[in-house]
């Protein structure tokens, strides 16, 4: 017994240094666990910035449906984007999913909004009702955050206190020429299955303010831990590396408060 696990053991190991091994190793960590992603805009700054590296935990939501590289192309068609379902997205978790419009496109964003939500945008302020109702409010929120609206209560900024990359540009102002939903977002009941997502760079972010919820089978992970980050000028942030976004809200403040505002964000 012995003789042949050492046998498979050794066959194994000579499989995965051939090109044919490696190629394939390859791949099933790109499909099914870690695959890299690079922020090319501001739309999740401060909390992920331009120029981030990142690993995405491709498990973190289920089993997505795999892509061939650079294509797009799945592999496994017929599918509603996963093979195996598990947890799914939470109030504020950083997700990466699959542009509704495009699907070839990743987009990075924040879910504020789960299946029964009833969420709208006053004055650039975010409103959020949780499925749960108003005793879950009452229960979970500051009184000086909560409002009366349709005959429910409302959250005014639910996730501002507790990721603190969530911010507004003050340069932004509703002039009559700018994208309404930044200002004014009628109520929004998210449906069945799907999930509202919204930028943390909120002026600066295309979202489901503009395109609509994101279902399920379009989620892809969560970032994991940025590998590598350079900015503008071509310097390597090392204090970032190695970092999850968790690890990277500390430092919010931070860099709201070093980094000048300025309109070449772009949206993602």
């Amino acid at each position: 017994m012995k003789e042949k696990a050492k046998d498979f053991a050794f066959k194994a190991y000579k499989f995965s240094n051939s090109w044919t091994g490696t190629v394939i190793i390859v791949l099933l960590v790109i499909f099914f666990i870690a695959q890299a992603f690079r922020i090319p805009s501001g739309s999740m700054k401060y909390s992920l910035l331009i120029g981030d590296h990142l690993f995405a935990k491709k498990f973190a939501y289920g089993i997505s449906t795999p892509h061939l590289p650079f294509l797009e192309i799945p592999l496994i068609p017929g599918t509603d984007g996963h093979i195996i379902d598990g947890d799914t997205p939470q109030r504020g978790d950083i997700v990466i999913f699959r542009y509704p419009q495009n699907p070839s496109i990743h987009f990075v964003k924040r879910c504020v909004g789960l299946p029964g939500d009833i969420l709208f945008v006053n004055e650039k302020d975010l409103y959020l009702h949780p499925r749960e109702g108003d005793e879950y409010i009452r229960k979970n929120y500051p009184k000086e955050q909560i409002i009366t609206a349709m005959d429910k209560l409302f959250v005014k900024s639910p996730y501002e206190g507790l990721h603190p990359g969530i911010h507004h540009d003050k340069a932004v102002i509703n002039d009559g020429n700018t994208h309404m939903p930044i200002f004014f977002m009628p109520p929004i009941k998210v449906p069945e299955g799907e999930y509202f997502m919204m930028g943390d760079n909120r002026d600066h972010s295309n979202d489901s303010r503009f395109w609509g919820t994101v279902p399920y089978g379009l989620i892809e992970g969560t970032p994991w831990f940025v590998y590598f980050s350079i900015d503008d000028n071509y310097e390597i942030r090392w204090d970032r590396m190695g970092k999850t976004p968790t690890d990277l809200e500390g430092e919010a403040f931070i860099n709201r408060a070093s980094a000048e505002d300025g309109n070449d964000e772009g949206i993602f």
